[in-house]
Order: structure tokens, then sequence, then C-alpha cells
């Protein structure tokens, strides 16, 4: 199974927690890193913008890309959300096998924040 990198980001730490818990929770991707400080400088409507933003890493596997796309076009609140894949060449093999184990959708499964009350607030 190819693994696959998408990212994208979000302009507030609610929303990525949000998009990041739903994928992983609806089995689209193993693992989502948010990573804050990020500024972005794009073109909207006419002018130069310049936000301050989070990075969703989002670690999956090429067939679940379709459903993460739905998953983020879905939650987002921005008009245009930036959704980039990029194909893992390499990768350790151990790890790129726990990215296939943790998308079986039959596999089960505890909520960790069922578990450990206040770890959403990380």
């Amino acid at each position: 199974m190819a693994a696959i990198v998408v990212v994208t980001t979000v302009g507030d730490e609610e929303q990525g927690n949000l998009i990041a818990r739903e994928l992983v929770m609806r089995r689209h991707a193993a693992c989502v890193n948010m990573v804050s400080g990020v500024k972005s400088f794009y073109r909207w409507q006419g002018k130069i913008c310049r936000d301050g933003e989070f990075l969703l890493v989002i670690k999956t596997l090429k067939t679940e890309y379709e459903a993460v796309t739905a998953t983020i076009l879905e939650l987002h609140d921005y008009d245009v959300p930036e959704i980039l894949a990029f194909n893992i060449a390499h990768g350790e093999p151990s790890f790129l096998a726990w990215i296939a184990d943790s998308l079986d959708k039959d596999a089960e499964f505890a909520d960790v924040d069922a578990e450990y009350p206040g770890l959403e607030q990380i």
C-alpha cells in the first residue's frame, strides 16, 4: 500500500484539533501533526494577505485521499482550503506498516480522550 502525506492549513487551533481528530477517528489518517507558528503570505481577492496559521501534516494511504479531502472540505471554514498530497518515496518499513494498520476499519480501538479526560486540551 502506498503511503502519502497530505497537508492543509487552518486559521486556528480549535479547527485544527477538530479536523485532526475526525481524520484519525474516521480512520482516514494514521496520524496528524499540527504545527503552530506558521505565517502565510498569499494573494486573496486582489489583495496581498499575511496571516498566522496552523499546518496539519496528515499521514495516510493513497486509497484514503478522497476521504481525507472530503473530511477537510466538510469541516474547514476556508472558502478554498489548501489540500496538497505528496507521495512518500521512502520510509522506515515498520512506520509505513503502522500507517496501514492504523487505517484498518475493522480493528478495535479505544478513544484516548474518553480514557484520559482533559487530554483534548493539549
